[in-house]
This record gives C-alpha cells, sequence and structure tokens, in this order.
C-alpha cells in the first residue's frame, strides 16, 4: 500500500473478488478511479481507503498499524517458547519486538521499552505473571498497555485470578500461532486479511 495508486486487480487481491467485481463497483460508482492514457482502471490509495471503511471491508495491515510498527514485549521463562513466539511475529513486520524470560527483567525492559503490549506467562520464577500484571495495572499510565497472559495447565482458581488480574486476554499452551497473531490483532483493534502471512 505504499503506492498512491491501485490497480484493479491489486484491489481484487486484497478482497478477495474477481477484477470483474471491482470494475462492476467502479461502474456502479462505488468505488471512485480514474482512467490511465492507456485507458487502464487506477483507483487513489485514499479512495480505496474510503471504499473500504464505508463498506466494513477489512483494511490493509499497513494501514491498520497505522505504519509505525506496534511495540510488543514477550515474556516467558521457556526460552524455546520465547524463540518461537519472536520468530513467528517478527515475520508479520509490523511489530517492534523486545524480550525477556523473568518477572524482574520483564520489569526492566517494560520500564525502558514501553511496550504497547505484553505477552505473559503466569508461571515463572521470582516475579510471576500476575504480580508482573499487578505492578503495571497499578500505575494509571499504563492503562491502556494490552496485556495477554498465556500459560500451560490452568484449574478454576487460575481462571478467576486472570479475570482478576488486569489482563486483557488469556491464551492456553500449547497453542498455534495462529491463534497468537489473531488474537494480538483483537487487541490492537485490527481486522484484516493476512493470507499467506497466517501459516506457521
Amino acid at each position: 500500500m505504499n503506492k498512491t495508486a491501485l490497480t484493479t486487480y491489486e484491489i481484487a487481491d486484497h478482497c478477495q473478488v474477481t477484477p470483474r467485481t471491482v470494475i462492476q463497483w467502479i461502474n456502479d460508482g462505488k468505488l471512485k478511479a480514474y482512467r490511465t492514457p492507456g485507458n487502464h482502471s487506477r483507483v487513489q490509495k485514499e479512495d480505496f481507503l474510503g471504499f473500504l471503511k464505508k463498506y466494513h471491508m477489512p483494511l490493509p495491515v499497513e494501514v491498520v498499524s497505522n505504519t509505525n510498527e506496534k511495540r510488543v514485549l514477550i515474556v516467558d521463562d521457556d526460552k524455546s517458547m520465547v524463540d518461537a513466539i519472536h520468530r513467528i511475529l517478527k515475520r508479520e513486520k509490523i511489530y517492534d519486538l523486545e524480550i525477556a524470560y523473568d518477572g524482574f527483567e520483564a520489569g526492566e525492559k517494560f520500564t525502558a521499552f514501553k511496550p504497547d503490549l505484553i505477552i505473559l506467562d503466569i508461571r515463572m520464577p521470582g516475579l510471576d505473571g500476575y504480580q508482573l500484571c499487578s505492578r503495571i495495572r497499578g500505575n494509571q499510565k499504563n492503562k491502556d498497555v494490552k496485556i495477554l497472559l498465556i500459560s500451560g495447565a490452568v484449574d478454576q482458581k487460575d481462571n478467576g485470578r486472570i479475570l482478576e488480574s488486569g489482563a486483557n486476554d488469556y491464551l492456553a499452551k500449547p497453542f498455534e500461532m495462529k491463534e497468537l497473531k489473531d488474537k494480538l490483532q483483537k487487541l490492537f483493534g485490527w481486522n484484516r486479511r493476512t493470507g499467506d502471512r497466517d501459516k506457521n
């Protein structure tokens, strides 16, 4: 979406329709377009975005993220889990990532990195996820920070603590990476098609 104008094929690909459908939108006056000297239809990017918003269709990822990377702090004492999450989210190219392997390190990274969202394991030695979540929510300045708690075995008692902790959402291990990406999109209020990026 860095170009100022889009072809009917590019629009069709994003909307998952045929180019013929896009041309019909143009002919019906739903989508504003202009003709090139070669008699091809082109749509200005701002007109396309206005069309998507008007008809409640998913916006391109570059738009929903406002072209600014969202800062995400990944916290887990399981290095393999951290590495897996980091690797998958890095492919998305819309996140600025930082990692921590325990609650104390996470507290330091949180202050310096100022994340928009923190993926936080519940069960960690020392300062656990609940305690760190409580500290974050104890500061009014952090009210807009999204917190996604993750953990393995969770019982009914944990479910209650999760709700009381101030976390925005929860994901049980083991989980598919697509589930994680969907959770992040939901927490950021994004609605988008990711195409091949949804494949692990």
